[in-house]
């Protein structure tokens, strides 16, 4: 009786749950509205967040002016005028004012603002314009010529057309805050209206949770209680009329099936009883036939007339005490073949084991000697391998030697060349003494002509001349060593000459013992390389062979308790009674080899050596 106890606490909680749930609801919407009435006053017109705004732009319009209006450009002109030498910087100033105020007309032409606004925002271009013609066409012209006077004529100009612009400008002013004003009364308007509507929206959807709760309690909660209190009453046994069975909705359709239920389940108490009495006779005669089988005895049947509902189930156990007799008899003969089978694989397996551990055997010794061979093949490949480094060391030494002998060559051929145009300068130093000598003889004969006067003169000719023989005989005594030192260049060169041969030679040769140890390392190699890939096969072989060994080890382990657990197996269904038939079996005696167990003939304990003779013995 607690499960409908606990059922009918849980209805109840269900109440208690719709009703908490529903007052959360309430809450939650009052606390949302209030919530939404309170963030929605600070974000209005004319709240917090929209004054702020409203005044950072009235602080940046009071202290920047936008570019339609042209007051900045007039201070500018004004200080102009005080201080012409400030043109150039005055004229980009201007210039780039003259495009912002083109940019942002343009901008406001074509944002959409109000009609009103948008017309007095034109009116005001005409002097605008009057004013940015007269600074571009005169002012600016006459500000870099420096002209004063004509300054002043434009600048009385661009007085006049701003005085023009900035009432212009003030009647934008004032329609642009009289259009703004009334913006924010319509704003403010439109917000109240809003809120109001909201609070309607708020009461609204107040009351229809309110009403939807109280119906659920009404319709659904307060019936599904009721029902559940029938429903464990009928449970628990007891006569009670099921309620709202006359309702067409979904209550009323479980209270059809409850009371479909209950009539069912008296029609199902009476048929249980009279099915009970068949059951006990079927049980007593089922226990009576697994009794007998419990102990082994497997001749007895159930004898009796089952009742008609379960004269299939007497006939069934009837079939499954001789199928089970059947499975045991065969059970029992099928171990005993399979238990001689099994000893004879255990016997064909040891013997193969012994084969496979001696080729183990002699598989891991081959692999050893191999294993030598290949280290002994690895020294000798980089013994050969250092030889052919040294080898081509000493080529490298010997092409060094040749590119030096080559360059010595090549520099004293250039120091011969040299050596013969030396010996063109020495001549030609020989030739201007000699003419020089013929000049001091002419200037001497001159100065004898000119007597005293020329007596001076005289003097530094015979200096010039003896200066001139003495150049003469520096530049045969040049001439003399610069031939010994071309004689001497000559045998130089045929020296290094020869020595070049030499290294070409030596070179020539150690090519040769160079391609021969190439060789010899290449053999080395490619034999290492055979013996390596032989001492691995083998080390596989020798891996796989110790692998089998181990299978058939187990093979064998696993025969011989196979065995074993196949007599327990017959023992076990000795103790079954069945009527026993003889029949022929096998037995086999088990002769184990007596030799070494190595070899390939068949041993005495193979297979093909083994007696086998039938007997009659009993199943």
């Amino acid at each position: 009786m607690l499960p409908f106890v606990a059922q009918s606490e849980f209805a109840m909680t269900i109440r208690m749950f719709l009703r908490a749930g529903g007052a959360a609801l309430l809450i939650m919407i009052i606390f949302a509205a209030g919530f939404a009435a309170w963030r929605i006053n600070v974000i209005r017109m004319g709240g917090p967040i929209q004054v702020q705004s409203q005044q950072t732009s009235d602080l940046v319009a009071d202290v920047l002016p936008p570019p339609a209006y042209v007051i900045e450009a007039y201070l500018e002109a004004t200080l102009l005028l005080r201080d012409t030498a400030d043109a150039p910087a005055a004229s980009r100033r201007l210039a780039k004012l003259h495009d912002d105020y083109r940019t942002r007309l343009d901008y406001w032409a074509k944002a959409g603002i109000a009609p009103a606004n948008l017309a007095a925002l034109v009116a005001s271009r005409p002097a605008a314009d009057a004013f940015w013609q007269e600074v571009e066409q005169r002012y600016l012209p006459a500000a870099r010529a420096g002209d004063l006077p004509a300054m002043a004529r434009s600048y009385s100009v661009l007085s006049n057309a701003y005085v023009a612009h900035r009432k212009a400008i003030d009647a934008l002013v004032k329609r642009a805050i009289a259009h703004q004003a009334d913006l924010n009364a319509r704003a403010g308007a439109t917000l109240r209206w809003a809120l109001i509507m909201l609070a309607v929206l708020g009461v609204l959807i107040v009351g229809g949770v309110a009403t939807f709760c109280a119906l659920l309690l009404q319709r659904v909660v307060t019936p599904i209680v009721t029902l559940s209190t029938a429903t464990a009453e009928l449970a628990r046994g007891e006569s009670v009329a099921v309620p709202y069975i006359d309702r067409t909705d979904e209550l009323g359709r479980i209270a059809v099936a409850v009371e479909s239920f209950r009539c069912a389940s008296k029609a199902r108490t009476e048929a249980d009883a009279a099915a009970a009495t068949e059951h006990r006779t079927v049980n007593d005669a089922l226990a009576t036939v697994l009794q007998t089988m419990a102990r082994g005895d497997l001749t007895q049947k159930a004898n009796i007339e089952f009742p008609p509902s379960y004269r299939a189930v007497g006939d069934n156990l009837n079939s499954a005490v001789d199928t089970l007799r059947a499975m045991i008899q065969t059970v029992v003969d099928t171990a005993t073949d399979v238990q001689g089978d099994a000893r004879d694989i255990a016997a064909a397996s040891e013997d193969m084991a012994r084969r496979i551990e001696s080729n183990a055997a002699s598989l891991e010794e081959t692999s050893a000697a191999l294993l030598q061979i290949d280290n002994r093949l690895r020294s000798a490949s980089e013994a050969s391998a250092d030889t052919v480094a040294c080898a081509d060391s000493a080529l490298a030494t010997v092409a060094s030697g040749r590119s030096i002998a080559v360059d010595a060559v090549q520099a004293m051929s250039r120091v011969a060349a040299s050596a013969k145009g030396t010996d063109a300068v020495i001549e030609g130093l020989d030739k201007i003494a000699f003419q020089t000598r013929v000049l001091a003889m002419n200037a001497a004969v001159e100065a004898g002509r000119a007597g005293d006067a020329g007596r001076g003169f005289a003097v530094v000719a015979d200096l010039v001349s003896a200066l001139a023989q003495r150049a003469e005989e520096e530049a045969k005594s040049a001439r003399d060593q610069l031939t010994t030192t071309q004689v001497e260049i000559v045998t130089a060169v045929s020296a290094v000459e020869q020595v070049d041969r030499s290294l070409e030679d030596i070179a020539h040769n150690m090519g040769n013992v160079h391609g021969l140890l190439s060789g010899m390392v290449t053999d080395n190699h490619a034999q290492s390389l055979a013996v390596s890939e032989i001492s691995a096969a083998v080390n596989n072989m020798d891996l796989t062979t110790q692998q089998n060994a181990g299978m058939v080890a187990e093979t064998s382990a696993a025969a011989n308790t196979l065995s074993a657990r196949i007599q327990t197996m017959v023992q076990q269904a000795a103790a079954f009674k069945f009527d026993r038939r003889t029949r022929d079996v096998k037995v086999a005696f088990d002769r184990r080899g007596r030799g070494d167990g190595g070899g390939g003939g068949r041993t005495e304990g193979s297979p093909a050596d083994r007696r086998v003779s039938r007997a009659r013995v009993p199943a």
